[in-house]
């Protein structure tokens, strides 16, 4: 069932095959995901790709300068009728939430998706609503070098399981792209592949995969090594280390084993604590990469016996 939806995908969304797996990984361990590329390279076709593909209830969120926080929420309308407010959904009461250009919203806004994305739920008026599952935030940000964006604050970005990049197609990608595109194949023509009930199974299944005491242990030293290194300004947090955990599982279970490897955490380490870290003034000043710092510290932490 897995491999025929990741094929499925990547018919429509032509790109690295490593992108919808790290994608399928975040969805099966009810993460969230963070995509990052310049604009019109496959962002929103691979987030509508993929609510298509497993028969999802789909929103979207287009984020600009002026979006208000009651958008995403929803808000109480006072019914002249029946003398009562009622609840209005806002736009994240979707099972799967594609917030395009996130980063081109005020800070404010941005915060409306925490509750959200930490709980499954958003208080409106005081009172809670339970959002749909299976609920997952797609969100796509242009680099923070582009004009008319915000950076997203810590508490923002540490909510996100994966951050993952999308460059530039290859030449063979961008023909068959085109090709795509003039046979009529596009993502509004994707057919489901799996339900969302399925996507529930999966979770439970992907929840249940053993992993020991001494690979919990490799993930949490790959983090202390992130809080102990001087070039970073702050180190990733416990919640991480549980991000961590969980797409190491999912990744395990989508390579068809019920057991975590350490070569599983080692794998999705660098997608899942990347953009948790920021670099000091020093070591921006020196011109210093964070991903290959990261990558480098990966490598030191002792692999478990």
């Amino acid at each position: 069932m897995i491999n025929k939806l990741k094929k499925h995908i990547t018919e429509y969304f032509v790109g690295k095959e490593e992108i919808t797996e790290n994608l399928l990984i975040c969805l099966f361990a009810g993460g969230h995901v963070l995509l990052e590329g310049v604009p019109g390279v496959g962002k929103t076709t691979l987030a509508s790709t993929l609510a298509r593909s497993v028969k999802c209830d789909f929103g979207r969120i287009q984020f600009t300068p002026d979006t208000l926080p009651t958008d995403v929420m929803g808000t109480e309308i006072f019914n002249m009728k029946t003398g009562e407010f009622e609840y209005r959904e806002g736009a994240i009461m979707h099972q799967i939430v594609l917030a395009d250009e996130i980063n081109r919203t005020s800070p404010k806004t941005q915060s409306a998706l925490l509750e959200a994305m930490a709980e499954s739920q958003t208080t409106v008026s005081g009172v809670k609503h339970k959002l749909p599952q299976p609920f997952m935030v797609i969100a796509t940000q242009n680099p923070v070098e582009f004009m008319g964006t915000y950076p997203l604050p810590e508490a923002q970005t540490d909510r996100f399981m994966m951050k993952i990049t999308i460059d530039y197609p290859e030449e063979s990608e961008e023909l068959r792209m085109t090709k795509n595109m003039l046979s009529g194949k596009t993502a509004d023509t994707v057919e489901s592949v799996i339900t969302s009930e399925d996507v529930m199974k999966i979770r439970e299944q992907t929840a249940s995969v053993t992993i020991k005491d001494n690979v919990i242990g490799y993930a949490r030293n790959i983090a202390e090594m992130t809080r102990n290194e001087k070039r970073f300004a702050l180190g990733v947090s416990p919640r991480a280390v549980l991000a961590l955990v969980k797409a190491s599982q999912a990744r395990a279970f989508l390579e068809g084993r019920d057991f975590v490897k350490p070569d599983d955490v080692k794998a999705v380490a660098p997608f899942v604590l990347g953009h948790r870290l920021s670099l000091t003034s020093e070591a921006k000043i020196a011109r210093e990469n964070k991903d290959d710092i990261l990558q480098k510290l990966i490598q030191k932490t002792k692999l478990p016996l």
